[in-house]
């Protein structure tokens, strides 16, 4: 079933194809913000369709109500697949690379003809672009960068994609018999946020046997006792066959990795012998490590106490920090959100809709946050949760949040976040980061490097000094769990634990089922040894209110 996010991002492809072909700009302005008017709308979207009353939301007119109409009876739409029919495929690539909008593709697929990522390339470098009006030579240099970006970026997944298609491969090699074991290894078992290649180690009791029923699996080549598998996924997959569990650990061991903890702790693999990894560890000399902390980092912390296998576990988190309902950009009511935290065994929650200068992502302005205020109270003395009113606050390009101090002591939790002018240089972006950390009202870091994995750089600032600050200002750190995110990063984790900094590790939920993102942020929190302790999350309700004091007072609900 198509949801308010879906039909946003239809009318936003209808309005770009209708750009990119020189429709009248009113047509074209009618669907970007019949866009923005549904991304602001703070009611059920769902019950609007459902009951045909898209007419009581401004913006969306006769036309436009058609169009989502269909789209949710038939989950396509004839205007789109119309407006496509005479538009080369490629287009739609071309849309996606940054700096370039539908107006200068359309001049590039009149001028010279281009119409797909290849021939853009193929031009960058021939200098044809900048010699084109409205193009030069600083715009063909940014297209090249993107281009390069994304070339290498589609040799990687990120890692939940690399679970999924590990959870395929598992369903395939269960139906081979011959396959007594299976593991998954390499970066995914390590849990790295981007994975270059999926790895198994199998135990196989018939070789000739189980490389014939493999054949009706996979196409593949075999090169010793490792195969690979051909054109399956857009990264290469590798299985590397056992014949003994002797064997079978060894190899689990070297194929974790990583090359550069295993080479740094100077780890004979030729003496590698056991029945289970803690006891390999112990046969070399070496106390267990978990698969997440196997990395070089791991071995350049000073701290021995900071070298303890990490304890995170999902049934250890106590509070649902940081997401967001349908009175911002969620798919969700906030009573629907708390059932879905209650469900999974939370005992406290926060919600963090975005604040007044999301315009972007329908932010509250005052009135609002005391209506949802009003709410969450409600629910909580309804179902006997307790609901923070917290808010995702905007750090403004000088580094204040976009309330006032006196608006914001209202709040019980307040996440500050950069989300816009994300190229200043660094010492303008640190020193913005850095007021903002010394907000009085200001609990914790969100999405510290701004960085969307796979698709934007994280901005420059310098990451010391704002753990640093975090620290000195008791603020806590988040670990913003999204795949997307998985923001702070995990090599970072190590530095700020010597400072003593306290970490949120946050699912930013836009939906229900985006709570359970959550697992994410847990395994990034693992690589970097986090325990429980340190995270505020796993504090029960008492303690998660002192923290929320520690600073400033907070009127809570009466009890």
């Amino acid at each position: 079933m198509p949801d308010k996010k879906d039909i946003i991002e239809l009318l936003e492809n209808i309005a770009d194809i209708m750009d990119f072909k020189g429709e009248n700009k009113f047509k074209v302005g009618a669907y970007r913000n019949g866009a923005l008017s549904i991304r602001r709308f703070e009611g059920d979207f769902a019950s609007a369709v459902s009951q045909k009353e898209l007419d009581k939301i401004k913006g969306i007119g006769k036309g436009l109500q058609a169009v989502i109409y269909e789209y949710f009876q038939i989950g396509e739409s004839s205007l789109f697949k119309e407006l496509k029919s005479g538009v080369p495929e490629g287009i739609e690539q071309l849309l996606g690379i940054k700096g370039l909008g539908a107006k200068k593709i359309n001049i590039l697929y009149s001028e010279l003809g281009i119409s797909n990522i290849g021939e853009l390339e193929y031009a960058c470098k021939e200098n044809r672009l900048a010699l084109l009006k409205g193009f030069g030579e600083a715009t063909q240099n940014k297209i090249l960068t993107e281009i390069d970006k994304m070339k290498q970026h589609s040799k990687f997944v990120l890692l939940h994609t690399a679970e999924e298609f590990a959870g395929e491969i598992i369903s395939r090699l269960q139906l081979i018999k011959e396959i007594k074991k299976l593991e998954i290894t390499g970066e995914l078992r390590r849990g790295m946020e981007i994975n270059s290649s999926l790895n198994f180690v199998l135990l196989i009791s018939d070789a000739n046997k189980f490389l014939k029923n493999l054949s009706a699996e996979f196409k593949y080549e075999i090169s010793g006792e490792m195969i690979s598998v051909k054109e399956y996924f857009s990264i290469p997959l590798f299985l590397h066959l056992t014949y003994t569990e002797e064997e079978f650990n060894r190899t689990l061991i070297i194929t974790t990795g990583s090359g550069a903890f295993l080479s740094g702790l100077n780890f004979n693999t030729h003496k590698i012998k056991g029945k289970n990894e803690e006891e390999i560890f112990k046969s070399l000399n070496f106390n267990f490590i978990i698969p997440e902390m196997r990395e070089e980092e791991y071995l350049k912390v000073k701290k021995k106490s900071l070298l303890a296998n990490s304890d995170l576990s999902e049934k250890e988190f106590r509070g649902l920090l940081h997401f967001h309902t349908l009175y911002s950009d969620g798919r969700n009511t906030l009573d629907e959100m708390i059932d879905g935290a209650i469900e999974r065994g939370f005992k406290y929650a926060a919600v963090c809709d975005h604040s007044k200068s999301a315009i972007y992502a329908n932010g509250l302005i005052e009135e609002r946050v005391l209506k949802e205020k009003e709410e969450a109270e409600k629910i909580y003395r309804k179902k006997n949760f307790y609901v923070f009113q917290g808010i995702e606050s905007d750090i403004l390009a000088e580094g204040s949040l976009d309330y006032s101090d006196e608006f914001l002591s209202t709040f019980h939790f307040v996440v500050a976040s950069i989300h816009s002018r994300f190229t200043m240089d660094e010492e303008k972006m640190t020193s913005r980061l850095l007021k903002a950390i010394e907000n009085p009202y200001t609990d914790l870091l969100g999405h510290p490097s701004g960085r969307l994995l796979l698709s934007r750089d994280p901005y420059k600032f310098n990451v010391r000094k704002i753990l640093d600050a975090c620290a000195a200002n008791n603020v806590a750190i988040e670990i913003n769990a999204h795949p997307r995110r998985l923001d702070l990063d995990w090599r970072w984790i190590y530095y700020a634990r010597e400072k003593g900094c306290l970490f949120s590790i946050n699912p930013d939920a836009h939906s229900i089922k985006e709570i359970d993102l959550i697992k994410y942020g847990i395994i990034t929190g693992r690589k970097g040894g986090l325990l429980n302790s340190e995270v505020i999350n796993c504090y029960d309700l008492a303690e998660f209110k002192k923290f929320l004091t520690r600073k400033v007072k907070r009127k809570f609900y009466q009890e």
